[in-house]
């Protein structure tokens, strides 16, 4: 059966899986697992954090994945559940800082895997900016996601997408050292 679910489609490991077949799941994330974490660091700014969001959201996923209707793609679904595991970890962080009770010490933020000064401090502004305009940022300009699958994905209108990724760029913007708080030059995509 392993080698059915290397080679078939999205939604036929769906069925493969509800029909029993554990290599059906364990190809869905292998297939999404890089994507959802890179979603995940980006809008948490914590390689832990994105680490727990990653797992949250698979974990959801294998308990969820047999009732998968198919309305959207297998990718889009498993986006949706993920912007949903960081928005409860962002919860479950302000609720700590709310409490008084102290941040990871050992947690930084800023991509490790980039090495570029300009990278940190986009990294660190886009954790800075609201959850619903981060979010967006991160599906278009850092996924490359259409307009109608991240309206998809957060269940807002397409109009309301573009609106957020607008406004989130602009805040992003203000935040990054020595802009002057306009979108720069640059086709207005960020780095991945």
């Amino acid at each position: 059966m392993l080698a059915d679910a290397l080679q078939a489609t999205d939604q036929d490991l769906v069925l493969l899986f509800a029909q029993g077949d554990s290599a059906a799941f364990e190809e869905v994330v292998r297939r999404h697992e890089q994507r959802i974490y890179n979603l995940s660091l980006r809008m948490l700014g914590r390689p832990e954090d994105a680490r727990d969001a990653t797992q949250e959201t698979f974990l959801a996923a294998l308990r969820k994945l047999p009732s998968f209707r198919g309305d959207s793609s297998l990718g889009t679904w498993l986006h949706r559940v993920a912007v949903n595991a960081c928005y409860d970890i962002l919860r479950r962080r302000k609720r700590r800082a709310e409490e008084g009770l102290p941040e990871d010490p050992g947690a930084a933020p800023g991509d490790l895997a980039e090495s570029s000064a300009e990278a940190v401090d986009v990294q660190r502004a886009l954790a800075q900016v609201p959850e619903e305009f981060r979010a967006v940022l991160v599906l278009h300009d850092v996924q490359d996601l259409p307009y109608d699958e991240i309206a998809e994905i957060l269940g807002v209108p397409v109009g309301t997408v573009k609106s957020r990724v607008h406004r989130g760029r602009v805040g992003l913007a203000r935040l990054l050292p020595g802009t002057d708080g306009s979108p720069g030059a640059s086709d207005g995509k960020m780095e991945a």
